[in-house]
């Protein structure tokens, strides 16, 4: 029994889903050739709300007239009652005029008492319990019977009550018929001034649609929504257009500081090379003195832009979400011994120490962290001078790997403290010394480290030296 109704149930989903559904997007696709503003959609939701309910409350307010008339009848008829008990040999009908008739039968004789009942059925001549509506009387339309039975100095009688209705009936569709009419006039005038209230609601809207239209690159930072009146929620929606908008505008500029900057760092090597190349041109290759010095500084400028193309290509793979991490667990410590390894063969004046190298086990990309604790080694060697100490560090710490390197260089400031992980950036003081470099290693390293959940500190003493220290963990998160 219970497979058969969730089959049935099943079964009647299924014809729901075929008939409804195509007719939903037959609906939907008809409604996609018109195009509907919100304030009409609202006003046609307004609409269909109104009638509905409009029709729901006239339905409910005629079966309360029609039970309120019914109770009135019935209070008539328990006082007929009433007084038939007080002197049963004496009956006159005092609501006949009212619409209310009766008849009384002694159920022991069956003998009839009383009889004023104008009206019965014209389908037969017999009694019927309930309302009844008959189309073919000229006079009666709309009746109520009912039987009662009661009992008076112990004889059974039986009281056939008979509502008529009709005028009352009459008077309440007369009624209605002002009431619907007085209610289109009501819904008339509620959708029209909801339509002119939803257009001022959304007035905002039409506001942010045409500054959305005036925005250009060109007027990007003076271009924003009005925030004054009320709080709603499209003042919310505003403020947060605008603070998109803010973003979009950092955004912008920075990529374009970013192409400045990347032109300009490229320009001044495709010079130098184009200068050489000219100066090859005009003194030949006989010239062996400047052909090795051409020769020579193009190699270097061409490893200079290439490193330059390489920081750019990671870093756009970056802001683009592409770059991918090869991570898994592997020792630090081997890593950290053949850089060191590396630096000591590259860099002869230098002292490169390395007093503590522990077993570490962290959870990245090998190479990735290679070329990012690189950087942090070549600028420790770039940024001190001959005899200055170099020292890395790789420690575990409550099972954490901890890099650092220090160096007794330069230093920095406060100031470039807090821009020495931005894109280009490089102090003035690194500038006034001719220190080669494009300003791009340390956001590259930093991207690197943060890709890996780690963490970067830095302590600086201007003309005194700078520590990085770099926190890996194991954990896979």
């Amino acid at each position: 029994m219970e497979l058969m109704k969730k089959k049935l149930i099943e079964g009647i989903r299924n014809i729901l889903v075929k008939i409804i559904l195509p007719i939903r997007e037959k609906k939907e696709q008809w409604l996609s050739n018109f195009r509907l503003s919100i304030v009409f959609r609202i006003s046609l939701n307004y609409l269909k709300l109104l009638i509905t309910h409009g029709i729901i409350f006239m339905i409910v307010f005629f079966l309360i007239y029609i039970y309120t008339e019914k109770e009135n009848y019935d209070d008539m008829a328990s006082k007929i009652i009433e007084t038939f008990e007080e002197d049963s040999s004496y009956l006159v009908n005092p609501y006949y005029i009212q619409g209310l008739s009766l008849k009384i039968i002694n159920l022991d004789s069956k003998e009839e008492v009383y009889n004023d009942i104008a009206y019965l059925p014209s389908s037969e001549n017999a009694f019927y319990h309930g309302i009844h509506y008959d189309k073919d009387s000229e006079n009666n339309k709309l009746v109520i019977n009912e039987i009662k039975e009661f009992t008076v100095n112990h004889i059974n009688y039986q009281a056939e009550f008979q509502y008529d209705m009709t005028s009352r009936y009459q008077n309440f569709f007369s009624l209605l018929w002002k009431m619907i009419i007085l209610y289109l006039v009501l819904v008339v005038m509620i959708i029209y001034k909801g339509k002119r209230n939803d257009e001022k609601l959304f007035e905002p809207l039409r506001i942010m649609s045409a500054t959305a239209n005036r925005l250009t690159a060109n007027n990007l930072h003076s271009e924003r929504l009005n925030l004054e009146g009320t709080k709603n929620e499209l003042k919310d929606l505003a403020t947060v257009i605008n603070a998109m908008l803010d973003r979009i505008e950092t955004s912008y500029e920075s990529q374009k500081q970013f192409v400045s900057d990347a032109s300009h760092e490229l320009r001044t090597p495709i010079a130098v090379i184009q200068g050489y190349i000219n100066l090859l041109s005009r003194w030949g290759t006989t010239n062996e003195e400047v052909l090795k010095e051409s020769i020579e500084a193009i190699q270097n400028e061409a490893r200079s832009m290439q490193d330059l193309v390489e920081k750019l290509l990671f870093l756009s793979r970056h802001d683009k979400k592409t770059l991918k991490l090869k991570k898994k667990r592997f020792n630090m410590r081997p890593v950290v011994e053949d850089m060191i390894k590396e630096t000591r063969l590259v860099v002869e004046n230098r002292v490169i120490e390395s007093p503590i190298l522990e077993n570490v086990i962290v959870y990245g990309d090998k190479q990735s962290l290679k070329q990012a604790i690189r950087i942090f080694i070549d600028n420790a060697v770039k940024y001190s001078k001959d005899g200055d100490k170099i020292t890395i560090l790789c420690q575990n710490i409550d099972d954490d790997c901890v890099i650092t390197v220090q160096d007794t260089g330069i230093g920095m400031t406060r100031k470039d403290m807090e821009h020495i992980f931005d894109r280009f950036y490089r102090s003035d003081n690194v500038r006034n010394q001719n220190i080669s470099g494009h300003g791009l290693g340390l956001s590259l390293a930093k991207l690197i480290i943060m890709a890996h959940t780690g963490k970067i500190k830095v302590r600086s003493q201007f003309t005194k030296g700078t520590s990085f220290i770099i926190t890996l963990s194991d954990r896979r998160f």
